[in-house]
């Protein structure tokens, strides 16, 4: 074990360490002064007066009447760093003898009393207590340590009655500005009527505060009170203080809070309860107030008080918030521009919807929150699908697509942004496939094939249909049925397309329907849809035909599927064969008809869709020209049609 002295070399210290560990407590004047009249807060002090000079080089003095300090405090606390006020003192101030008060201290970590440092290195502390007067230079400039005490003087106060603390140092950086300093300061302790403070002489009387926004008169039966709503301008770091102050014939009634009886009027985490301070006056309290005037007694009379002022500082922030939405509201949709941009007309609108909602009914919620529940709405809306309304639409004949406008007269908007959402998103689909199927180079596993897996509707009404879906059964028989190992590499997303199989010319994609077997009361296949989509340019023959065929017989018979599913098999390319017939039915060996084979062309399915939407592409062609082609298509297929 090292002896005491046996080490080499202690620390050394930069004459700036302090300053570069203080924050904003080291650079600014407003945060400096305001954490120095804090400290003669806790000091048990009723005024502070300070004189900021108008110049470098000349003096700020700050000085109160609390209840000082002996040599021996000033060391053990003053000269430690890390002072922990709590552990030492407790959390309660100390006033001089001849005062009466009930305080909380601010001070927590010994930290605000270095806030002269923000005016120069080295500053003077003279204090009295208990009729000793000690003087004090203090200074950073040492290499051995972060401060050190420079010069020291102790001497008779001349009299026990003598108390309180004056501070001075010379400024060389920083110069505070009067006028915002006794704003600043004035606002963050003006919830107290018998402690002021002045700057350069002056002090702010609380009617004539600038962050006073409404003085109103309120009164109930016996009790007349006036009642002052002030904006501090910057919220505070914590609701200390903050909150409903209630003087009763001039002087502190417990301290304030945002809980009156038991019931609270904010939360103390909102942005609101850390800036906003009302002070409640009134001389018609008194036989209401605990001895130790800590707070009110529990009585009817008090449940009505409060119930009156809760009723003002709701209306009060009501109108405050008004004020404030359209910033909110701002604020939000420049933060959700880019996302919004890139959502369909309906998704917009209740986003947009959303925004006026929550700023409306939840003034006092925290920006971070609305934020939140904004990126929710938005993330719900690029899910969201019309295919319900789409499918009513779907059933009119062409003589009733006149009628639409008609129709739209009797609809929300929301209701008609619903449908033409969807009509776009499908619009969109078709276009892209007419213009891209042709290209022979084109990536049908990772373009095509995902546009069409998911618009089933192209291979008719039937297939349009939310029990449509992937089935593990079904993977596992057709996995079986190819007897390949594909490379998990060559998915799209193994996890969102794992019915997808990747063939040497071709890539397949299986999905079905299940139902409830009535005998074994277990999960069965009922119906399966089997699309083969051949490469870009690619003609279909009677091989490509048969070997469809094929697939649906070896999938009756594989013995991996439970039921009797019935197939419907899709082979889809560029074109096919002259004498190719392009429907077969499938049996089995008893004559029973298990699925059927349909060979299709892309362009038959540009055409059916066009059918189904009412040939609404032609109708719209200017707003669908510039659907991408092949070197844009993959940049924007998820912004645009959010399939793949």
């Amino acid at each position: 074990m090292l002896s005491k002295n046996s080490f080499v070399q202690g620390s050394l210290f930069e004459e700036d360490y302090l300053l570069r560990t203080l924050g904003p407590l080291a650079h600014s004047a407003e945060v400096a002064l305001t954490e120095l009249v804090a400290n003669a807060w806790d000091a048990g002090a009723s005024k502070v007066s300070i004189i900021i000079p108008s110049a470098h080089g000349e003096e700020i003095v700050i000085q109160d009447d609390g209840i000082g300090l002996t040599p021996e405090q000033f060391h053990n606390r003053w000269m430690k760093l890390g002072y922990n006020r709590i552990k030492h003192q407790g959390d309660k101030v100390e006033f001089p003898d001849e005062k009466e008060g009930n305080r909380l201290a601010y001070g927590r970590n010994g930290i605000g009393r270095h806030g002269l440092l923000c005016f120069n290195n080295e500053y003077l502390v003279q204090t009295c207590a208990k009729s000793i007067k000690s003087t004090f230079v203090v200074t950073t400039l040492s290499e051995k340590e972060p401060f050190v005490l420079k010069e020291e003087s102790v001497e008779d106060g001349g009299g026990a009655s003598r108390h309180g603390t004056r501070l001075t140092v010379t400024v060389k950086r920083n110069l505070p500005n009067p006028e915002t300093i006794l704003s600043v300061i004035s606002a963050r302790f003006l919830h107290d009527p018998q402690f002021s403070v002045e700057i350069n002489g002056k002090s702010v009387p609380l009617e004539e505060h600038s962050g006073l926004i409404d003085a109103s008169e309120l009164k109930m039966e016996g009790i007349t009170v006036h009642c002052l709503f002030i904006d501090t301008q910057k919220a505070a770091k914590s609701t200390r203080y903050q909150g409903v102050a209630f003087w009763q014939a001039g002087r502190l009634v417990g301290e304030p809070s945002w809980i009156l009886g038991k019931e609270s009027v904010l939360d103390g985490r909102s942005r609101f309860a850390k800036r906003y301070t009302v002070v409640v006056k009134t001389n018609d309290l008194s036989d209401h107030i605990l001895d130790d005037w800590t707070g009110f007694k529990k009585d009817n009379v008090m449940d009505t008080f409060y119930s009156v002022i809760h009723e003002y500082i709701i209306k009060m922030i009501g109108k405050i918030s008004k004020e404030t939405i359209e910033e909110t509201k701002s604020q939000i949709k420049s933060e959700f521009d880019q996302e919004m941009r890139s959502l369909p007309p309906l998704a917009r609108y209740e986003v947009n919807e959303a925004i006026e909602t929550l700023t409306s009914y939840h003034p006092t919620a925290k920006y971070e929150s609305i934020s939140l529940m904004v990126d929710t709405v938005i993330k719900l809306g690029k899910t969201r699908s019309g295919k319900e309304l789409l499918e009513k639409l779907s059933q009119l004949n062409d003589n009733d697509v006149d009628g639409l406008n008609r129709l739209l007269n009797d609809w929300s908007v929301k209701d008609a942004l619903t449908v033409l959402d969807e009509i776009d998103k499908r619009i969109s689909v078709v276009d892209a496939i007419g213009k891209l199927s042709s290209n022979p180079d084109i990536d049908e596993l990772r373009v095509l094939h995902p546009l069409i897996t998911e618009s089933r509707w192209l291979f008719g009404v039937e297939f349009d249909s939310p029990e449509y879906t992937s089935n593990r059964q079904l993977q596992t028989a057709v996995r079986q049925l190819f007897g390949i190992k594909t490379d998990d590499g060559l998915f799209v997303n193994k996890r969102k397309r794992p019915d997808i199989l990747v063939l040497p010319d071709s890539t397949i994609s299986a999905t079905c329907t299940d139902s409830f077997d009535q005998t074994t009361k277990l999960v069965s296949i009922n119906r399966i849809l089997l699309v083969e989509l051949k490469r870009g340019g690619f003609k279909i023959g009677r091989n490509e035909r048969n070997q469809a065929v094929s697939y649906v017989e070896d999938l009756t018979l594989c013995g991996g599927l439970i039921g009797s599913p019935y197939i419907f098999a899709y082979v889809v390319g560029e074109s096919f064969s002259e004498n190719l017939q392009p429907k077969q039915s499938v049996k089995n060996s008893n004559d029973v008809e298990v699925g059927v084979v349909n060979v299709t062309t892309f362009s038959q399915l540009v055409d059916t869709a066009e059918r189904r939407l009412f040939g609404l592409r032609d109708k719209l062609r200017e707003r669908y020209d510039n659907i991408p082609e092949i070197c844009q298509w993959n940049e924007c297929k998820q912004s645009r049609l959010s399939l793949v």
